[in-house]
This record gives C-alpha cells, structure tokens and sequence, in this order.
C-alpha cells in the first residue's frame, strides 16, 4: 500500500456539522479536535526563545539533558525509576511515531498489528502503510499468535479507559506469549478522574509492578502536547526496551527524524515543571465538572471515561443524527464510527474548549426543546 492509497481524511466529512453549527446566534462550541486552547506555560516557552540561535543540526537521539530530563519524569511522575538514558528518545510527536512504528520496526506485507476497539485511526494507518493487517481487539486472549505489534492505550482515546496494573500485566505477558512488541500510548496520564484514578497516578506499562526490571519488547509513548499545551512545538518521546530503542534510532537517523534543538530545550524544561501540569489538570478537571452533568442531563450515557481529555457518549441512536442534533444547538463532536466499527451510536466530546465555551454548551445541552 501506498500513501496514495489511504482513505480520505475522515475530518473531512465533520465540515457540513461545522458549518451548521457555525451558524448559531451565540457562536460554534467546538468539542470535535483534541487541541489544546489554553496558553503554553511560559516558563516553557522563555526557554524555547532562549534556544533560538540553532545554527547546527540538532541530535535524532536528543540532548543528554532532555534524556535526563525523560528519565528523571519517568522516575517522578510515572513510578518508573532506573531508565538510562540509552533507554528513552525524543520523537516528532507522537501521531509520527504512532504512524511510522510498524515502518521503523521492519513490519510488511501481512504482518498483524493489534489495536484496541475503539482507538485512535492512527495506529490503523501505519499498519495499512506498510501492507501490514490491522486487528481491533481488546482482550488479550484474543489477540492472534504471530502479531508482531500490539497496541495499547490508557487512558484511552477515545473511550477514556485507564489499565489497572493488573491489566497492563496480563498484557505484557499475552504479547511475550505470542512475540509482539508492546507498545502503549499513555499521553493522557496526568488526566485520571474517576475511580482508583482520582486520587493515585495511572500506572505505565513501564512500571516495575508491571514488567519487574525486564523491559523487553516493551515500550511506553508520550507526549507534552495535553498535559503542557505543546501541540504546536511537536513534542514527545517513547522508552522502554533498550534493544529496541537503539533500533528505532538508527532508523531515525537515516530518515531525518530529529526534534527542532529549541524544541528539545523546551522539553527540558517543562518536564522538570509539575506546577504548570498540576494547573492544567485542573483546568480540565474544572471543564469536565461542568460538562459531564449536563450531556447526562440531556440524556447522554457517558462509558467508560474515567481519563482522559474526552467524554465517551452516547443516547442510543446513529452518531450522525446525534452530530445533527448538537449542531443544531450550536455544538460540534466527534461521531464515533471514527474510532472503530463498533461504535455507531457514540460520540466523543473534547475539553479542549474555554471555560466559557463549555459552560455555554451545558446551557445549550439544558434547553427545553426536545432531542
């Protein structure tokens, strides 16, 4: 397959919605995309002027200080201490990573990718790139013998799903059974709401309570662009299986894959800052307390959910008529056949809106006339 061959961009089909939605007395509340609205701290973004004399090329494998920097978070925020520095690696965000993987990993022409059921359309994408088969399964039991990647995602997107370490267990030892590298997209970590998750960190497939000191065929993704509002500076990086970082780097090397040198200096930074996340995590938390209430007021079942930057929702009936319902009401989601066969009747809301914007979609949501 070919990058020719791809299907149409799926966004694409969103604008009608838009559009109608745009047309409201009091403006588009748009909860559809992901991307973050609020100002990138400034603390990180003093420290990507300073770095602006980039006059040489900039390290693939990343400064010796934003490695340490990786490192160091891991130990502190995800409870993953012992990495060296020749076990973690900075990316071009994570979407290049989540899309180019089965490529760096040598994957071809039948090999079987797992992905969860509802997920992200990217990891699918990169399968079909290299004529590899995507397979959406949740359940370890049911991943197939011989996949040579297997996706996992905690918290979810879209569902908001957090993996007990349990789980995340029980996962390491299916995609050891079966020879898979394991990689987990954990870009929502710092968002845990609800349950366990309210009060303890959402655990890494990293941490030793999951894998021990054996790291092999594993790996961990992450990414600034939720948890510092760095969307924008493309910033995030993978660790986890020595061996199979050293792969991916010489891989790299050879494509040009390397991280802006101010951009691997603001990384520094804002991986040593908890205070700018500890605030953005209440921001958020702020924008969910107003928004869960009023899609259950109006009738919506919210799943699973419980991290996340999303709420997974649904009233029963096919995504589309619910994407009309809200754009008649001024709002804009994301419908839920984007992330998986199996949802036709869910639609996913973002938070990365103002907190105007979405105390103005629970009084829209809260309107007397009927969905």
């Amino acid at each position: 397959m070919a990058v020719s061959d791809l299907d149409e961009y799926p966004w694409d089909s969103v604008a009608p919605y838009a559009a109608r939605a745009a047309e409201h007395p009091g403006g588009i509340v748009d909860l559809s995309i992901g991307s973050p609205i609020d100002a990138t701290p400034a603390v990180v973004a003093d420290a990507l002027r300073a770095a602006t004399d980039a006059h040489a090329y900039p390290q693939t494998v990343g400064t010796r200080g934003l490695r340490e920097a990786i490192v160091d978070w891991y130990a502190r925020r995800r409870g993953v201490p012992g990495l060296g520095i020749d076990e973690v690696l900075p990316t071009v965000g994570s979407k290049e990573l989540v899309a180019l993987l089965p490529l760096l990993l040598g994957l071809g022409e039948g090999d079987v990718v797992v992905h969860p059921r509802a997920a992200y359309p990217t990891y699918a994408v990169g399968a079909k790139l290299v004529g590899a088969v995507p397979v959406a399964a949740d359940d370890p039991a049911q991943w197939p013998e011989g996949a040579k990647l297997v996706w996992i995602n905690s918290p979810g997107n879209p569902d908001g799903r957090v993996l007990g370490v349990d789980e995340l267990r029980t996962a390491v030892a299916r995609a050891r059974e079966i020879g898979a590298v394991l990689a987990s997209d954990e870009c929502y970590a710092e968002l845990g709401w609800e349950g366990p998750w309210a009060s303890e960190p959402v655990p890494s497939v990293l941490d030793p309570r999951v894998v021990g000191e054996d790291r092999t065929g594993i790996l961990s993704v992450y990414s600034l662009s939720k948890q510092s509002n760095l969307a924008g500076y493309r910033a995030a990086f993978l660790a986890g299986d020595r061996a199979l970082v050293a792969r991916l780097l010489t891989a790299r090397k050879h494509l040009g894959l390397m991280l802006p040198a101010p951009v691997q200096a603001a990384m520094t930074v804002a991986l040593g800052d908890d205070a700018h996340v500890a605030a953005q995590r209440e921001c958020y938390r702020e924008r969910r307390r107003v928004l869960k209430p009023a899609l259950e007021a109006a009738g919506f079942r919210i799943d699973h959910s419980e991290g996340g930057l999303y709420l997974w929702a649904t009233e029963g009936r096919d995504a589309w008529t619910t994407m009309g319902a809200l754009a008649e009401r001024g709002i804009l989601a994301g419908p839920g056949v984007f992330y998986g066969d199996g949802f036709p009747e869910h639609v996913r809301f973002s938070l990365t809106a103002t907190d105007e914007r979405i105390a103005e979609a629970a009084v829209r949501l809260s309107g007397a006339e009927a969905w």
